[in-house]
């Protein structure tokens, strides 16, 4: 099926709802009140002062008539093609499984924003549940994203294609939150701001996070490769802020931490041979340059090597690029057949140009 075939397919426009209303949940519903081939069917809020405040007026938008709702069984009972899941990852992959479950079984197909971009990393009793629960509803799961779900998983296997007896396949993110907009994001999943204590004592839950986010992403980069990955070594450093920093979402005093670099590598054949490192800043311009500036750097070692960087301009902004990856792909997954459709699975996705 190409790109263009998977546009053509839906005599109506996808009816979508939108689960969990950050940042980028309301980016999203504003990428689907501006597309004529889609619709908002409803929108799930986390917080119980969003319940019943009308989704348009949550994304800044004209109120649409869609009434936000925190009950789960509203979403289960609407009409709707697809549901974009986008709330904070869980501590635990199984944490929300039910909840993922029980949306795929009522016929919505999901597409996550936190995960499930390879959930067969997980072992076979967790993709086992889900494709069940996309047998039973006729529904597919698919995890998309800017980060996982694009530049740790995708470009380095568009990049593969350009190269033969690969060896070693490396991807590095360095990302600036001094604009990011979300306190959630920040403060809380990034954990900027926290004093070293405070830090160190959230660091055991969220590295099990981390692991599950990024461990998808390269055993998807294995599949792609044909490599199957003994094990995932995973480690990380922060750093404290030399001064008090600024941001978007709130102050980062001096003293509290302020930069992290997480580093995950995947082991076949007793070796590295794929490699994510992850680098979180909470204003880059005002630190030292350790750990590199902001933007991404892809290599993948073979005949011939190739490598592409970019810095943090390659995007003017992150958020509204992740929920159009998210929406573009609505097409191609409601069109797929049933059960976890990766990357590996779906044609090319690609946007649309308006003339």
């Amino acid at each position: 099926m190409s790109p263009a075939d998977v546009f053509s397919t839906n005599p109506r426009p996808y009816r979508v709802v939108q689960w969990a209303t950050g940042a980028l949940g309301r980016c999203v519903i504003r990428g689907v009140l501006d597309r004529p081939d889609m619709e908002l069917a409803g929108a799930w809020a986390h917080a119980p002062a969003k319940a019943g405040v009308d989704a348009g007026t949550l994304a800044g938008r004209d109120p649409i008539g869609v009434p936000a709702t925190g009950d789960l069984q509203d979403v289960l009972d609407l009409d709707a093609d697809c549901v974009v899941y986008s709330p904070t990852p869980a501590l635990d992959r199984y944490a929300d499984l039910d909840l993922v479950c029980s949306l795929l079984s009522s016929g919505k197909n999901v597409i996550a924003t936190n995960g499930y971009v390879y959930p067969q990393a997980h072992g076979p009793q967790f993709a086992g549940e889900l494709e069940q629960a996309c047998k039973r509803g006729g529904t597919s799961v698919h995890g998309s994203g800017i980060s996982n779900g694009f530049m740790a998983d995708v470009m380095p296997l568009v990049l593969s294609r350009l190269s033969r007896r690969i060896t070693h396949v490396y991807a590095r993110e360095c990302t600036d939150f001094a604009r990011h907009p979300s306190w959630q994001m920040v403060h809380h999943t990034v954990g900027f701001g926290k004093d070293e204590d405070a830090y160190l004592r959230a660091l055991r839950p969220n590295r099990t996070t981390m692991r599950a986010l990024f461990a998808e992403s390269l055993h998807l980069v294995a599949a792609g490769l044909g490599v199957d990955l003994d094990e995932i070594d995973m480690d990380v450093e922060h750093r404290l802020a030399r001064t008090d920093l600024a941001t978007a979402a709130g102050p980062v005093p001096r003293g509290t931490v302020a930069a992290v670099r997480w580093t995950f590598s995947g082991i076949a054949a007793g070796r590295p041979v794929i490699m994510v490192e992850i680098v979180h800043k909470a204003d880059a311009a005002r630190m030292p340059d350790e750990w590199g500036r902001p933007g991404y750097s892809l290599r993948v070692e073979g005949r011939p090597s190739v490598t592409l960087a970019a810095d943090e301009t390659w995007v003017s902004d992150p958020i509204s690029a992740a929920a159009a990856h998210v929406l573009n792909s609505v097409p191609a997954v409601c069109a797929a057949p049933s059960g976890i459709r990766t990357h590996l699975d779906l044609p090319m996705i690609c946007g649309r140009m308006r003339v």
